[in-house]
């Protein structure tokens, strides 16, 4: 992907390529693995949460459907 010089995505997502999990509840993750967040839960499109942790220097998606 290309990023324009102003683009608001984290650095790090815009260098490095990621992997995205299936989580059933992202808040939980969030709060109970307390991980380094470096995009907060959005939802990108409808029926869908996403956020961007850092784990050992690689961005990982979490993404949780809402069925």
């Amino acid at each position: 992907m290309r990023f324009e010089a102003d683009s608001p995505v984290h650095p790090l997502v815009q260098t490095v390529p990621h992997l995205a999990f299936e989580v059933e509840n992202l808040d939980h993750e969030l709060t109970d693995r307390k991980f380094h967040i470096i995009t907060e839960p959005n939802p990108p499109s409808d029926s869908v949460r996403v956020a961007i942790i850092e784990h050992n220097g690689a961005p990982i998606e979490l993404i949780e459907f809402l069925y």
